[in-house]
């Protein structure tokens, strides 16, 4: 059974920090990409970043650059996302994503259909 499990929400204030991690199990980690998208309430689905688990190559949102970092511990299963200076906007709820392929296009796509995603952790940026 395929799992994502995402942990690290909070609330935090504007110019803090959060951790998010994703937990992933059931399939072969080094084959997929792990990545995060986000969704805020009435809005549409945003990508944020994504890496690619074999080479460890990383895209992200116009939106987060600078500000986001996604890493991986491969041993472990588990991908990270740093995010620094976080804002209001930022306020959402994160879902963790794995899938074969990862790229800005895809971060760019707010419909594109990944193969296999969590169950979102909150993230609320007070001011």
């Amino acid at each position: 059974e395929v799992q994502l499990v995402e942990s690290g929400g909070g609330l935090v204030q504007a110019g803090g920090s959060l951790r998010l991690s994703c937990a992933a199990s059931g399939f072969t980690f080094d084959d997929y990409a792990i990545g995060w998208f986000r969704q805020a309430p009435g809005k549409e689905r945003e990508g944020v970043s994504c890496i690619i688990s074999s080479d460890g190559s990383t895209y992200y949102a116009d939106s987060v650059k600078g500000r986001f970092t996604i890493s991986s511990d491969n041993a472990k299963n588990t991908v990270y996302l740093q995010m620094n200076s976080l804002k209001p906007e930022d306020t959402a709820v994160y879902y963790c994503t794995a899938d074969p392929l990862c790229s800005t296009a895809i971060i760019q796509d707010q419909s594109y259909d990944y193969e296999y995603w969590g169950q979102g952790t909150q993230v609320t940026v007070s001011t």
